[in-house]
């Protein structure tokens, strides 16, 4: 056999920042190692996939008089009655919000992570700054990291809330080395936050929208709302950038997803966007990628949200999301993992723990902690990878999402264990 010879492609700009995402990394882990127990992959729970839903809603689809469009290409920008669908559902969430307008600006894509890609590629160049939370959700990092943009932390107090004195100075900072020009937009994810957990309070954004319009940053902002209904008891309170005054002067990108609260498999998210050249950037670079999510896949969501199945499935998941929560935190708590300096809050809603181990330990994907956690049978993301800049070494994101309470409360006293050790 030849041995093998090198590429002779020139590759872009683009090409050459292209890494392996850290989740397939991952992925690989749990795959290479059986009896893993992965509490890394933010998977939903297979138990819980509406199968009988889908079917009846294909069924319905194919016992449809007629063509069957719904096996045909269809709009760029979306199907106009699932566009009404969602926009009428987001009005039941915020009453102030005018339908006809959200449905206009409303436009379908391939999974919510499709709109983060487009909203980057229409608004940044390499070198750009976007302001984003703290901690954030990795997957963005890594897009931003690959488009050769670069992320900004808004600054947190100890308690993880926005931190408005450290962010009006973060902002002069940009002033004074000549850099706040190159700040392109904001992002966080608000409601049940991958991977923290935690909702952003009405203040918290508010704040952030009055000190960027002191500092003259009236820019796009980024809500991304993937989590926003699967609460566990009660939705939370704060009202989006949609329809806060705060942001009135804001191009705002409000995004969600069938993903998370109905099947991940179908690829369906969706995005209300404010300013309508940034919307027709959006789409237009869309065009360019697939001309359009699949319309069958879009067909399956319009029939769900006709009726109330989509309601009926949330009551189903979010008391089993819930007890799979209790199940991974009970399992921690009681294995004494507090006790070994260890902290974390039970959240409201969402897939995911974050822990915050003693700041002298490395949780690191090449730790000596994650090799003994893996050699534990036991997979985690480490916290690292959810920083933008300034970036600490001793967290660890776990997700409940895919185990059974039983596979949770053994990967929990396997997680607890190695950490014990390492106290």
């Amino acid at each position: 056999m030849k041995s093998p010879v090198a590429s002779a492609i020139s590759f872009s700009l683009l090409g050459r920042r292209t890494a392996p995402p850290d989740i397939a990394r991952l992925m690989t882990m749990a795959l290479e190692q059986p009896g893993l127990l992965s509490l890394a992959a933010g998977f939903t729970d297979n138990n819980t996939l509406p199968v009988a839903a889908v079917q009846a809603a294909v069924e319905a689809l194919a016992a449809r008089p007629g063509e069957p469009e719904f096996l045909q290409y269809g709009l760029n920008q979306g199907r106009p009655q699932l566009r009404r669908l969602l926009a009428a559902r987001l009005v039941a969430m915020e009453p102030s919000l005018d339908a006809g307008q959200l449905e206009r600006h409303l436009f379908v894509t391939n999974g919510s992570q499709q709109a983060l890609y487009l909203a980057i590629q229409t608004l940044c160049d390499p070198g750009d700054i976007v302001l984003v939370d703290r901690p954030s959700y990795f997957v963005f990092l890594e897009l931003l990291t690959g488009l050769g943009v670069r992320a900004v932390s808004l600054p947190v107090d100890g308690h993880g809330l926005i931190d408005a004195v450290a962010l009006d100075a973060r902002l002069s900072e940009l002033e004074r080395s000549g850099k706040s020009g190159r700040v392109k937009a904001v992002y966080f994810v608000s409601y049940f936050s991958n991977p923290s957990a935690r909702s952003m309070a009405e203040a918290e954004k508010s704040a952030v929208a009055e000190i960027l319009s002191r500092h003259g940053l009236v820019v796009p902002v980024i809500e991304d709302a993937a989590y926003r209904e699967l609460y566990f008891e009660q939705p939370h309170a704060a009202r989006s950038v949609l329809e806060l005054a705060s942001w009135r002067e804001f191009p705002k990108l409000y995004l969600s997803t069938f993903t998370k609260p109905f099947a991940s498999g179908l690829k369906v998210g969706w995005g209300v966007c404010t300013d309508g050249a940034w919307l027709a950037a959006m789409v237009n670079a869309k065009g360019h990628h697939d001309f359009g999510t699949a319309n069958f896949n879009q067909a399956i969501c319009e029939h769900i949200l006709t009726g109330d199945v989509f309601d009926l499935h949330l009551t189903k998941i979010r008391p089993a999301y819930a007890g799979k929560m209790r199940a991974l935190h009970g399992a921690l708590a009681s294995a004494g993992l507090g006790a070994s300096g260890w902290r974390w809050a039970v959240p409201g809603g969402g897939i995911y723990l974050w822990l915050e181990a003693p700041s002298d330990l490395d949780t690191g994907l090449e730790s000596p902690f994650c090799r003994a956690c893996i050699e534990a049978g036991v997979l985690y993301v480490p916290g690292a990878l959810c920083f933008g800049d300034d970036v600490p070494k001793n967290f660890v994101r776990l997700s409940f999402g895919v185990l059974g309470e039983a596979g949770l409360q053994e990967a929990g006293r396997r997680f607890a264990s190695v950490a014990k050790h390492f106290a």
